[in-house]
């Protein structure tokens, strides 16, 4: 028998891939109503397997481990940010990781992850070998393609897919975006809620009137937000995939990214690749796409190529299998 975490379903990007490749899946799912990253659910979520024997499977989309358990264990890590960037954890997530999940990655039947990056990234912090770490990558829905609706904003603008965590480098962004040479009637787009220390950074580069924060985006309605944009720019500090990139890429829009962590992987040849460090690069990089209609017609059609080698199919089955075979 098959106990999954269904807890982690939802719109975000685990929320997504747990979705997706608990579909079809026959499983019993967690008796628990809690969240599966909040405090004691190691404890809570070992309690509700306690019937569980030892030829059950307890498999988690995210990365969240019973604090005991004699069945096997598959549970997956889409990156170790909280490990690697520490400003955007806490004293009490560290020390999960650093004693509980590590120990659950030297105990576990199986590791899953999203990319060779974070695969790599994950055995040697873990210290367990390579080949009981496996890439299933992401996918892409295909509601994500260039034909459809455009969000309806009335100026054309630059996308970035975020949120306020430090990681996702959003000062350097908004500096390249004021300094870049670039139509003054071109905006900068954030999804998410304004934060003040980044609202007050927007207002020191005066650029207040040419900055706008969308608020929670509903999925349904992120098709329309990448069609509309001339760019989608994502130079975030680490990634453990990215999968606005690949998204952005499917709905037919070119796409700025870092040259670090899993971004390249997951970009391949098909975006405009910057140090994420370097305001200047990021800046020009802009100025580039948004001046040279050749470019941005061949990582338009680079794009569409790459997004299309990937899909949840694909990963559902890669999972499937996975836990089948153990």
């Amino acid at each position: 028998m098959i106990y999954a975490d269904q807890r982690w379903m939802g719109n975000h990007g685990i929320g997504r891939f747990a979705r997706n490749v608990l579909a079809g899946l026959s499983y019993l799912p967690v008796p628990l109503c809690s969240h599966p990253a909040a405090p004691l659910d190691s404890w809570r979520l070992a309690r509700a397997l306690r019937s569980a024997t030892a030829h059950d499977i307890f498999f988690s989309p995210g990365y969240n481990t019973p604090l005991f358990f004699t069945s096997q264990l598959v549970f997956t890590i889409h990156d170790l940010s909280h490990v690697y960037c520490p400003e955007n954890s806490s004293r009490l997530i560290r020390l999960y990781y650093g004693t509980l999940l590590k120990h659950a990655c030297r105990t576990a039947f199986k590791i899953l992850t999203v990319s060779d990056f974070t695969r790599a990234q994950i055995a040697e912090w873990s210290g367990v070998p390579l080949n009981k770490v496996f890439n299933v990558r992401c996918g892409v829905d295909s509601m994500y393609c260039p034909e459809g609706e455009h969000y309806g904003l009335p100026f054309p603008y630059l996308l970035c897919v975020s949120n306020r965590k430090l990681h996702k480098n959003e000062f350097r962004m908004v500096e390249a975006f004021a300094t870049a040479q670039i139509d003054d009637q071109v905006h900068l787009v954030f999804t998410g809620p304004p934060a003040l220390s980044l609202v007050n950074f927007i207002d020191k580069h005066g650029v207040s009137d040419r900055v706008d924060f969308l608020g929670d985006v509903r999925e349904q309605r992120l098709p329309s937000l990448y069609r509309g944009a001339q760019v989608l720019l994502f130079a975030s500090l680490y990634e453990g995939f990215g999968l606005p990139i690949l998204e952005a890429m499917a709905c037919g829009t070119p796409v700025i990214t870092s040259d670090r962590t899993a971004m390249p992987e997951t970009a391949d040849s098909a975006a405009l690749l910057v140090d994420p460090t370097c305001t200047e690069q990021i800046a020009n990089a802009i100025s580039q796409l948004m001046h040279d209609s050749s470019l941005k017609a061949k990582l338009r059609e680079n794009g569409l190529v790459r997004a299309s080698q990937f899909s949840w199919d694909d990963t559902r089955t890669a999972v499937h299998n996975l836990l089948y075979a153990a």
